[in-house]
């Protein structure tokens, strides 16, 4: 038995082996490149960090405006204008009556001055209290002395892996092709480059629809008590796994058309298995994703979606034979019937 599976192990290993090779090159190729590798991949934080400082800058400002109205901080009672109006005045009048009382009104004047000044210098003092306290700073950190270059490798690794992909796809497509047909055969440029851009189409979705959501509510969530200062090791993970697990996650029809055209699915048992495909895509979705319900339905319902078209594919490449057999053996029964 082990010599019969022995020939398969081989092939398999030499598969792999190519594959390895080519993503260990394509690393290499894209290690010089990554400082705009890693520009683009915390480009999607970088924004929401912008945009929740935004929020949280225009939220201060509003409740400010609201605390001064209330405890009349504000200049209203002193502005220089009506200052200027009842310096006249008072100087009019000063002319009008004996020298005796010109004193007391220039006093008066030089006290409603000093009380304008004072005025202006506590509204400066909460200004700057105020965006000293506020203010959003949150950074992108590292803590460890290697930090920015095991970084480095992780995402040149993982753009190598992004890179390879096509290659990968096509040792899968030769280490299967020897129990194909030869009409089977000729569907490996369709496998290989339906898989690839249904893979690149899963990572720009989750890139440019799904981290700008997920990343703004997570930072949000909590940014007007803490701070928060975003360690790039972490972040470069949790980036790729979402970028891979919705890469993955779109291959579904790709997939189902290759078990449908082995003959192991059919349009039938993709039906049937409906309901429990269901709570596995959410099931993956909540693992795959941040832990906030919007980011899972953005993963969970394109790939419902998926799971529609792959019914369809199915149906197209290897249909349910059964549902037919049943429609002859009802028309012969009726033709029987009307004899």
């Amino acid at each position: 038995m082990f010599d019969d599976i022995r020939p398969h192990l081989v092939e398999l290993r030499k598969r792999l082996g190519l594959s390895v090779l080519s993503v260990f090159i394509a690393f290499i190729i894209a290690f010089t490149f990554h400082n705009g590798i890693l520009t683009w991949i915390t480009e999607p934080l970088n924004n929401a960090l912008t945009e929740v400082g935004r929020i949280i800058e225009s939220q201060d400002k509003a409740q400010w405006t609201m605390k001064t109205n209330e405890t009349n901080a504000t200049v209203t009672a002193a502005k220089p204008s009506s200052l200027a109006a009842e310096l006249q005045t008072r100087l009019a009048e000063a002319a009008k009556i004996a020298d005796t009382k010109l004193s007391l009104i220039l006093e008066d004047a030089a006290a409603s001055a000093k009380a304008l000044s004072q005025s202006l210098q506590v509204l400066d003092q909460n200004l700057s209290q105020i965006k000293t306290h506020h203010e959003f700073e949150g950074k992108i950190t590292t803590h460890q002395v290697g930090g920015a270059f095991f970084v480095a490798l992780k995402v040149s690794f993982f753009a190598g892996l992004l890179g390879a992909m096509p290659f990968i796809l096509y040792q899968f497509w030769l280490f299967v092709a020897p129990g194909l047909y030869n009409n089977e055969k000729k569907m490996v440029i369709p496998f290989v480059a339906g898989g690839s851009i249904m893979f690149f189409i899963g990572v720009m979705f989750a890139y440019y629809v799904v981290t700008p959501f997920g990343f703004q509510f997570l930072i949000t969530f909590g940014s007007f008590l803490y701070t928060p200062f975003i360690n790039i090791e972490d972040y470069v993970g949790f980036f790729t796994k979402i970028m891979l697990g919705f890469g993955v996650a779109f291959e579904l029809p790709v997939f189902a058309y290759f078990l449908a055209l082995l003959g192991l699915v059919t349009d039938r048992t993709l039906k049937d298995f409906f309901k429990y495909a269901v709570v596995i895509i959410f099931v993956l979705a909540a693992l795959l994703t941040p832990p906030d319900i919007l980011t899972q339905l953005l993963m969970a319902a394109p790939l419902i979606i998926l799971y529609g078209v792959s019914i369809l594919i199915v149906r197209a490449v290897n249909p349910d034979k059964s549902a037919d057999d049943e429609d002859e053996e009802d028309e012969d029964e009726t033709e029987a019937d009307k004899s």
